[in-house]
């Protein structure tokens, strides 16, 4: 099978940085060998910049990019939450068509590779037509999600969600969710097309507690492992406080407590967001492996509050980043936020380090990398042999970088760059952002302005 070999000065290896470094990637996409030290070969794809693994976007709803920034407009009530703006969302939803959701999932993709994303987790759940009737085909949007990843080249773990319920203990649906309705039957037959229609990784997701049963998720795992047993799990879960309270009177036990009793939550499961959790909830989840999903952008835009990251950090807890609601599209962003957060919350500086990974922003890109690669059940977020080929390339000549190398480099590249310096993106040998840009970027732009200009009309 032919290779591809990439260059550059330095690299961020798992065991640290490294000097001129040469990557070998198989007709595969795998890195087959890394050398250090090394001089570029002829026919070797030359880096200008430090190579960096690329990071995974562990939680992602691609449709919301089309509307971030839409619901910002205070109610008139003056007690906006979560609550009034999934309203917003709803409303939304009523105009949306397949090619819209291709177009805008395109476009959101090629701003996550441009930032530095190399592989999303899509937390699929828009599935139906806007009366709630399904598509001829009923993964017809599944489908449109898959053909933006694979025309702007972005690694992905599809997450088709189960959304059963309009509440704790199997309430109705309300009009604005019947989009998204399927029972745990309905949701098996969904995953075995996706399963036999793509090679794309898939995962399971139950939307969250209020919107499944227990009968009804035990259904859905049940079918999924006999088809995967090695499928990621992802759910949201203790998002906002009217949560926490309605799960109590449905159960008398708090979200994450009543998943952790019910269910066998291990490695294999991402728990998006766990803001309102306590003391006892995060050690335990620490000590099943589950990874803590964490979108602190748009935690911060919805008022959700804040997760006790620190607290997680001395159980040994893993935690991954998203996007969500697409409010931001970089990576940087949501690191800064959730590490400034922190010291905010505790009144000191670099929350997130070790005595052995002193620089705050080498040890955040490295923490996120790893609770992504569990997250998304994927061979990425590593620099070396075995692994797929996802890294990114930063800009030497951006000003935010200049004399910086190795932990500086990074800690600027997260808490003091000014735009986006990565200048280069390869997915699974593939070099989708060269030079800052996408071969398709402007048609892709295209296709994105004339589906909002006709959904917002």
């Amino acid at each position: 099978m032919p290779k591809t070999r990439y260059h550059a000065p330095s690299a961020l290896l798992p065991g640290g940085w490294a000097r001129d470094v040469l990557v070998t990637v198989g007709g595969d996409g795998l890195i087959t060998s890394l050398a250090c030290d090394t001089a570029p070969p002829p026919g070797a794809v030359r880096m200008p910049g430090a190579m960096l693994p690329g990071m995974a976007n562990l939680h992602s709803h691609a449709f919301q990019r089309a509307m971030a920034g839409l619901g910002e407009e205070a109610a008139r009530c003056g007690q906006d939450s979560f609550w009034t703006w999934r309203e917003t969302m709803y409303r939304f939803l009523e105009r949306l068509r397949p090619r819209d959701v291709a177009a805008v999932a395109s476009q959101l993709y090629l701003e996550m590779l441009k930032a530095g994303y190399t592989a999303v987790g899509e937390f699929h759940y828009l599935h139906h037509q806007a009366d709630g009737t399904p598509y001829d085909d009923p993964a017809e949007m599944s489908w449109r999600i898959l053909e933006a990843a694979g025309r702007t080249g972005i690694a992905m773990t599809l997450l088709p969600v189960l959304y059963s319920c309009g509440g704790f203990g199997g309430r109705p649906p309300s009009p604005g969710q019947r989009r998204f309705v399927l029972d745990a039957e309905g949701y098996a037959r969904l995953w075995e097309t996706l399963r036999a229609g793509t090679a794309a990784r898939l995962g399971i997701a139950p939307h969250s507690l209020r919107a499944v049963t227990r009968e009804g998720l035990g259904e859905a795992l049940a079918a999924v492992e006999g088809m995967d047993p090695d499928a990621p799990v992802h759910i949201h879960i203790a998002e906002q406080i009217r949560e926490v309270e309605d799960c109590r009177t449905w159960s008398r036990a708090r979200p994450v407590e009543w998943l952790l009793g019910h269910f066998p939550v291990d490695e294999s499961w991402c728990l998006v967001h766990a803001t309102h959790v306590t003391a006892g909830e995060i050690a335990a989840v620490a000590r099943r492996g589950a990874v803590a999903g964490l979108c602190p952008t748009t935690e911060a835009n919805l008022g959700d509050g804040m997760f006790p990251l620190s607290s997680f950090l001395a159980s040994r807890g893993v935690f991954g980043i998203g996007s969500d609601s697409h409010v931001s599209t970089s990576p940087v962003e949501e690191l800064r936020w959730l590490e400034y957060v922190q010291r905010l919350r505790r009144r000191r500086r670099c929350v997130v380090s070790a005595p052995d990974r002193r620089h705050a922003g080498e040890a955040l890109w490295r923490a996120a990398l790893e609770g992504g690669r569990r997250a998304l059940a994927q061979p990425v977020g590593r620099l070396e042999a075995g692994c797929r080929a996802d890294f990114i390339v930063l800009d030497p000549d951006h000003p935010s970088l200049a004399g910086r190398r190795d932990g500086r480099l990074v800690d600027s590249f997260i808490f003091a760059a000014g735009g986006s310096p990565v200048r280069d993106v390869v997915v699974g040998g593939r070099h989708v952002i060269a030079g800052g840009r996408h071969a398709l970027e402007d048609g892709i732009a295209g296709e994105y302005r004339a589906a909002l200009d006709r959904l917002l009309a």
